[in-house]
């Protein structure tokens, strides 16, 4: 058989696949046509690790797609992997805002769009496989990688990816991450995570076990310990619960560079890949040494991967025109203004102060330096390189078109109400940079000798990476947070500009909660604009004119103190986790959010009725009373009387809905018991509740004082 591009044995593979030949077979089959170094070859990358390393390090972080496991001789393409969620980070592709934006709009239909776009331009660019799916649950709101994940809720976490998956899968390949328990950032190399088995099948798997139910083609295994053993040589997580329990057949593959510990180990435990160079493996592993059965096993997973992705994925053009293309810059505007959360907006003469109607604003003062930074979330492996952006004030000027608008960007309480005083309108945009949150890297990680000895020996001529490239704690690289308020200074403008200007708005950039306890009671309007992406000018200039609605609503809960949030010592080197956190720890301690989970207001008003239920979905008539057209949110919540965890509240159901002005719409929301299950030890598998025993609540958010409770019993 021919070798050419149209001809290979992978070719006809896949195309046996496709008439219904089982895909394990076929996989064996071009397994078996391998020489022992390229069996090997599948279990690891493509590029030599000094080579890949060093120019990672000084010419950009995946600025094309990583090769692994590529057998040009028979065809095999092997995974070409490009990084996200933000978008595609290879290229110049579409910066769509950060997950947890995504998030909040409760939407997967338009996730799975944003899906679809993602992989598209995954295609573009040469790359087969998407590693974006991340699906971290939210533990604490210091965690400096939030915005790459959706919320703090497992079924919402769960749903949204799944979506993702659906999305970008009907191009290549998706890859959900990071498996598991990995919610700490500057210690994530160094920390072990000690979790009781309910714990962690309750509440910190069941979005991993959503996206295996939606057929995601990789997992990607975490960078700390779990109960002793690292994430990617963890026998208990990569085997026992995905293989065993599951009967998932996808791909494991390992975090970058420093994923695992112990070549051998991994392979036994059941890692497939370790990424993205030839390192560790590649230096300890020989066709004399391995068990050949293992490199079978993970071999075989890694061709019918392919091929099940090559047989099932849509064919078109797919070139360099459709990077961040006119559709795909229009759905991350969309997305943007869809994701923005009101959360404050109190009426000043009569009126609330948002909608802002351009025809009667004449002058605006736009407070903070962070109006004119393009600030997409941080600069590590979620960075995507847009074409071009919009920034804050670019976006408020051109929705404006006849107001004067007047910058003020130093940190001066004096200068900015000396600006609002003298405006119809005053937006102060603050809240945090890539200095302050996102993935960390600095100098403690890249000179740590536990780490440095997982390199290979280095060759002749090529220095030591401090050499090489100059790393300082924090450059470029956030971290965990050491805070959730504002800085002090800003929290003084903010302050100022509303003493100064009674139509006062603060737009928040940021990935999580941020407490406002300081402040927010003193200013009429607070909009929560999150990372927004390339087109969130625009989208913030749409929001403040109404041009669009903020129809955002929190994926967590926002609380009044941080003494109401689990532990959390960013520097730790061991941790244990327990299933309290976000809305659960506040209804378990017995006080308010500042903001519930699910929180947001509208520029309309809604009532939910006519609520019936059953075992599976929840049928309701969402009516809109107000003006204006508007999109609502149904959130239904589940508890059980009895149990191990008896009136525990957790998110079972959603639906985004579109409802006219003065016009109602019947939805049918999906509920899912699932959520509800509990851990039995004695069974080893979670148990569903007896539905007698269940009570909904159908509402707004998670305390809406307006919701309907209904008991299925």
């Amino acid at each position: 058989m021919g070798t050419d591009a149209q001809h290979t044995p992978f070719d006809a593979a896949v195309a046996a696949v496709r008439r219904g030949a089982d895909v394990r077979q076929e996989a064996a089959g071009l397994f078996d046509q391998l020489t022992p170094d390229e069996r090997l070859g599948l279990l690891d990358g493509d590029w030599e690790f000094w080579d890949g390393f060093l120019a990672m390090l000084t010419g950009g972080y995946n600025t094309v797609p990583i090769p692994h496991g590529a057998v040009p001789r028979l065809g095999i393409p092997g995974t070409q992997f490009v990084d996200g969620p933000r978008g595609c980070v290879s290229g110049n592709g579409t910066a769509f805002p950060v997950s947890m934006a995504r998030g909040a709009t409760w939407d997967p239909e338009l996730e799975e769009r944003v899906g679809a776009v993602i992989g598209r331009e995954v295609r573009a660019v040469g790359g087969n496989f998407f590693g974006g799916v991340c699906i971290n649950l939210l533990r604490h709101p210091a965690w400096g990688r939030a915005q790459e994940t959706y919320g703090d809720d497992p079924f919402h976490l769960g749903e949204m990816g799944a979506a993702l998956v659906r999305g970008t899968q009907r191009y290549v390949m998706a890859c959900a991450k990071h498996y598991a328990l990995n919610s700490m950032e500057n210690a994530r190399f160094t920390v072990d995570v000690t979790i009781d088995e309910a714990t962690l099948q309750d509440v910190y798997l069941p979005h991993f076990k959503r996206t295996v139910d939606e057929g995601v083609a990789a997992i990607m295994s975490a960078y700390n310990s779990v109960n002793g053993e690292w994430a990617g040589q963890n026998r208990h997580l990569l085997t026992e619960v995905l293989r065993d329990q599951w009967g998932w057949d996808g791909i494991t593959v390992s975090d970058f560079i420093w994923g695992l510990r112990d070549a051998g180990a991994s392979l036994e435990a059941g890692l497939d890949l370790e990424e993205p160079f030839r390192q560790q493996r590649a230096q300890a592993l020989t066709a004399e040494s391995v068990d050949g059965e293992l490199v079978e096993r993970s071999g075989v997973r890694m061709i019918a991967a392919m091929l099940r992705s090559y047989a099932a994925r849509e064919d078109g053009p797919f070139g360099p025109e459709l990077m961040a293309d006119d559709d795909a810059r229009a759905l991350a505007r969309e997305v943007a203004a869809r994701a923005m959360v009101l959360l404050r907006n109190e009426p000043v003469d009569g009126a609330p102060v948002l909608p802002l109607d351009p025809a009667a604003v004449t002058s605006i003062a736009v407070i903070g330096r962070l109006a004119t930074e393009v600030n997409q979330g941080d600069h590590g492996s979620s960075d995507v390189r847009p074409p071009s952006s919009t920034t804050p004030l670019e976006g408020i000027t051109a929705a404006f078109p006849g107001a004067r608008v007047v910058h003020v960007a130093d940190d001066d309480p004096v200068a900015a109400a000396e600006a609002a005083r003298q405006a119809d309108v005053a937006v102060v945009v603050t809240g945090f940079t890539a200095e302050d949150e996102g993935e960390y890297v600095g100098s403690d990680t890249m000179n740590d000798p536990d780490l440095l000895a997982l390199y290979p020996p280095r060759p002749d001529g090529v220095r030591a990476t401090g050499d090489e490239v100059v790393m300082t704690a924090g450059e470029g690289f956030g971290g965990d947070r050491d805070s959730l308020r504002l800085r002090p200074e800003h929290e003084e403008v903010i302050r100022a500009t509303a003493a100064a200007n009674p139509r006062t708005v603060v737009s928040v950039v940021a990935a999580g909660p941020v407490l406002t306890e300081a402040w927010r009671h003193e200013v009429p309007a607070v909009l929560l604009q999150w990372y927004a992406g390339m087109e969130g000018g625009r989208a913030l200039g749409d929001v403040l004119t109404g041009a669009a609605e903020p129809a955002g609503r929190l994926p967590f809960s926002v609380p009044t103190s941080e003494e109401h949030l689990p532990a959390f010592d960013r520097d730790a080197t061991a941790i244990t986790y327990d299933r309290w956190h976000g809305q659960r720890l506040l209804d378990r301690l017995g006080v308010e959010a500042a903001y519930p989970h699910g929180f947001g207001l509208s520029y309309t008003t809604f009532t939910i009725g006519d609520v019936t239920a059953d075992g599976s979905a929840v049928t309701a008539t969402v009516t809109n009373t107000g003006g204006r057209d508007g999109r609502h949110v149904v959130q239904v919540y589940g508890r059980t009387g009895t149990g191990g965890y008896p009136g525990e509240r957790m998110l079972v159901g959603f639906r985004s809905v579109a409802v006219p002005a003065g016009g109602s719409v019947q939805v049918t929301v999906p509920v899912s018991l699932l959520a509800l299950a509990r851990w039995d030890d004695d069974r080893r598998e979670r148990v569903l509740p007896e539905v007698a025993d269940v009570a909904l609540q159908v509402g707004a958010h998670a305390t809406d004082p307006h919701a309907i409770t209904l008991h299925l019993g």
